[in-house]
């Protein structure tokens, strides 16, 4: 049964595809990002579900997309010219099959990035593609949070609906997701049309925010600590009651605490003790070790290059000092090799050298620019014309803000999600360009409904 369950909804998406094709990009957001084949017991395992919508999605815009709505910005650009240096590194890969298999998946998360914004020609489009992401990451995180309520959870035994350990189903990067889309949630709940805001949707939407926030306490992702806090610092700014908000999330904190299993608590204080603690310490040489290979390869190794690294560190008891005998213990000396980057920054750098970084940070910054700007030219406009356009812009930037700091201590940097939410933050550009550029050609289209 549920084999035939995906099957059926898989095969009503491709129906129904026919008659409004954007739902073939909408179905392929879903099978990327909730990978069905890999919850399947047989059925959907030997069938390329992913090619299938992606085919059909490039096909039925090509065929009846609106082309003359369609535009090609600097940021496609730059992913288009990431793609082709990805594929030059792959090439001269340090080691070669590992990085084709990666290759085999960061290039169709490109490509898809860098077509999706053509699509994106009206707000409804954009609503439906953050809601399908919105939904399709909430299968994963409800079931997380409802085994987190009932079990605690735990660090690498939280189980995510799936044995795999890539994608969303990764622990940390599932954590840092998770809080990403905690301000797309609050979007929709105040500002969707597809849902309009009433008392269902409402608690739907803060119980999908509480869910999210329990993933980092379920998966005892130490990313996850680190983009509440920094999602608690982002609301602070959109609050117009400062000081009741401060006082509200300082009282839950508190609340909340003896409520988190001991195993939460102590695997959070390590992070007061990177000596001592092996994990921090094993990124701190691999980030030295990237640095240093870097100096002599300033292009990259290619994907996976960390598989060549080999390094010594000491890490210290957390209480090195013994009061009642007055020794100290000794520093514990560790060698490793082949360890991964941990870091979204220093896995652009180790695999695509200088020049990759400097094109990642200009489409991950470049999105922290255009959505302020968005941000602040529509903030004032009136509620029933464009002023979602300003909300959409900062929950997009909020969640944007929001990865860029959690992928400093998770190496996700072609995480299929986060490039679907840069095509959604282009197209939303793109969108309100053309509605500019309507208004001041035509001022009678001020009256017309936003974005039929």
């Amino acid at each position: 049964m549920h084999d035939l369950f995906l099957i059926g909804f898989l095969g009503a998406l491709l129906v129904a595809g026919f008659r409004r094709p954007f739902l073939f990009v909408l179905g392929y957001v879903y099978v990327d990002i909730v990978a069905p084949q890999h919850l399947s017991y047989y059925l959907l395992n030997s069938i390329p579900i992913s090619l299938i919508f992606f085919v059909a999605a490039v096909g039925s815009w090509m065929m009846t997309g609106d082309k003359k709505a369609a535009t090609f910005g600097p940021r496609q650009a730059a992913m288009l010219i990431l793609l082709l240096y990805c594929f030059v590194t792959t090439a001269n890969a340090d080691f070669p099959m590992e990085a084709q298999e990666k290759w085999s998946w960061v290039w169709k998360s490109l490509i898809f990035a860098i077509f999706l914004p053509l699509t994106l020609t009206t707000r409804l489009r954009i609503e439906a593609l953050a809601v399908f992401m919105t939904l399709s990451a909430a299968s994963i995180i409800i079931v997380g949070g409802i085994k987190t309520l009932s079990s605690g959870g735990g660090y690498g035994v939280l189980n995510l609906m799936s044995s795999s350990n890539t994608g969303l189903y990764e622990s940390s990067t599932l954590a840092c997701i998770a809080i990403a889309l905690i301000p797309l949630i609050l979007y929709l709940m105040r500002n969707g049309t597809i849902f309009p805001p009433e008392w269902r949707v409402t608690a739907f939407c803060l119980a999908l925010s509480f869910a999210c926030l329990l993933i980092p306490v379920g998966t005892e992702a130490r990313t996850g600590l680190i983009c509440i806090a920094v999602l608690g610092v982002l609301m602070l700014r959109a609050t117009k009651r400062r000081f009741l908000y401060i006082s509200i999330v300082g009282a839950l904190a508190i609340i909340s605490l003896p409520f988190l299993p001991d195993s939460f608590t102590k695997r959070m204080d390590t992070l007061n003790e990177v000596q001592s603690d092996q994990s921090a310490s094993t990124r701190l040489a691999v980030w030295k070790w990237t640095l240093d290979y870097v100096g002599d390869h300033p292009f990259g190794g290619g994907f996976d290059a960390y598989r060549g690294n080999s390094f010594r560190y000491e890490t210290k008891p957390a209480d090195s000092f013994d009061a009642a005998r007055g020794t100290s213990q000794s520093a514990v000396v560790v060698q490793d090799q082949a360890r991964a980057y941990h870091s979204a920054y220093f896995e652009m750098l180790g695999e695509q050298g200088w020049l990759g970084l400097s094109i990642w940070l200009f489409i991950q910054l470049g999105g922290l620019v255009r959505m302020e700007v968005l941000r602040r030219r529509y903030r004032h406009s009136p509620v029933g014309d464009d002023q979602w356009i300003s909300q959409l812009a900062t929950a997009l930037q909020h969640g944007n803000i929001i990865y860029l700091i959690g992928a400093a201590f998770v190496g996700i940097a072609f995480q299929p999600f986060i490039y679907m939410l840069v095509g959604m933050q282009i197209g939303l550009d793109s969108y309100a360009r053309r509605r500019r550029r309507a208004k001041t050609h035509n001022p009678l289209f001020a009256t017309a409904k936003p974005g039929a």
